[in-house]
């Protein structure tokens, strides 16, 4: 905890080194949220501390205003759009993150298909569940495999009747507590084979999308563009290290459906969920697909799921449950005992948690970790039989 606030310090520039010593003698705990901190942006803080960056509206539309990164978000949306195997037609732009995106794809199958029912699995983002709210989509939840992974029987069972109407589906590449991928290709062909054909499929790739992507080929699990879906979303300040919470949406094809208003304040036409968006995410966005190229990526996504693999065997030794999916930087694992979770920062439900080895973590925090978790363990009664797997 920040041991003061701003009113309890005449000097602001007291209370930010203390909240700075405070944050960073906290940050090694942090091992249970994806959030990359293996970057840092020296050369662009005269930019991102003293110049307003306002992409209000289009990406591709400039507007009225002279302050904003457009065109190096329409280079961002372009790079992502590549990775992701998207077709030549496309468009996106940078989000807040993930739930942005979902609600922006969410509205705009609304528009397009005001009848459609939604369907996503029970290990899908909470975001889907609120955008469904907010936009007025019908929501089914279709259970889902051990891994995590939407069960494609179950979706099946809940399409076929339904089949006379239009389908949504959001799909999940790197579900949040295990990081499963969605067999995206069975969802398509259940919809092909159902005879839906008015649908519209986004992935959301939040943390997995652009890792998974720049696997070899023969690695690659499908889930991008090449499956035919509709649109995808990444975010920027998990895998890309942003810093600050952002994300890119991108579709296949041209944005929105139906009359896509010009605002004459801005100059711009408003295809975007937000107004005013910040031009200095997909400012640092470029940098850092610019910067670390496509092959400084696979290094750094190389060295997570070593350190991941490292983190399940080094749990798995002490006879407590842990798994962990192909290809992922997350370890789910038992809930650990209090005292663990007193110390460490872990995402849980209630029954297991995780560690999510993100770029900039570092093989001596699990060392640190997996110790607590031994002494922990070591002073604790036996496994209560639902421990005994997850």
């Amino acid at each position: 905890m920040i041991p003061m606030t701003p009113g309890e310090s005449s000097d602001p520039r007291l209370f930010l080194k203390t909240m700075l010593l405070e944050m960073k003698g906290v940050q090694r705990y942090d091992i249970g949220f994806p959030g990359a901190t293996d970057l840092a942006f020296p050369e662009l803080a005269e930019i991102l501390t003293g110049q307003l960056l306002n992409n209000v509206g289009d990406p591709e539309d400039p507007g009225l205003g002279r302050n904003h990164t457009k065109p190096l978000e329409r280079e961002v949306v372009a790079a992502v759009a590549d990775i992701l195997h998207a077709p030549e037609e496309r468009w996106g732009y940078v989000t807040t993150g993930s739930t942005e995106s979902v609600l922006h794809a969410l509205h705009d199958a609304r528009r397009r298909y005001p009848d459609s029912v939604l369907y996503t699995s029970a290990a899908a983002h909470y975001s889907v569940a609120k955008g469904a709210h907010l936009v007025g989509l019908p929501l089914v939840v279709v259970p889902t495999h051990s891994s995590g992974s939407m069960d494609i029987a179950g979706f099946r069972r809940a399409l076929a009747p339904r089949r006379g109407r239009p389908a949504t589906v959001v799909a999940t590449a790197g579900t949040t507590m295990t990081e499963a991928v969605d067999d995206v290709p069975g969802i398509v062909a259940v919809c092909d084979d159902l005879g839906v054909v008015r649908r519209r499929i986004h992935v959301d790739a939040a943390l997995s999308g652009v890792p998974l992507a720049l696997l070899p080929e023969g690695e690659r699990p499908a889930f991008d563009f090449s499956t035919g879906v509709t649109s995808m979303a990444v975010s920027g300040h998990k895998f890309l290290g942003t810093l600050m919470p952002c994300g890119v949406l991108v579709y296949a094809g041209p944005s929105g459906a139906g009359v896509l208003t010009r605002i004459p304040y801005t100059g711009s036409v408003d295809s975007t969920i937000t107004g005013s968006r910040s031009g200095h995410a997909p400012l640092i966005l470029w940098w850092v697909l610019s910067t670390l190229g496509a092959e400084g990526l696979r290094r750094r996504a190389r060295a997570s799921r070593r350190l991941a693999r490292y983190t399940h065997g080094q749990i798995q030794a002490l006879g407590w449950p842990t798994r962990i999916n192909p290809h992922a930087f997350t370890v789910t694992l038992a809930e650990p005992p209090t005292a663990v979770l007193a110390k460490w920062v872990l995402a849980r439900d209630g029954r297991t948690a995780h560690v999510v080895c993100m770029p900039g973590m570092c093989r001596d925090q699990i060392d640190e970790f997996v110790s607590d978790l031994k002494r922990a363990l070591s002073v604790s009664s036996a496994l209560s039989p639902h421990l005994r797997a997850i």
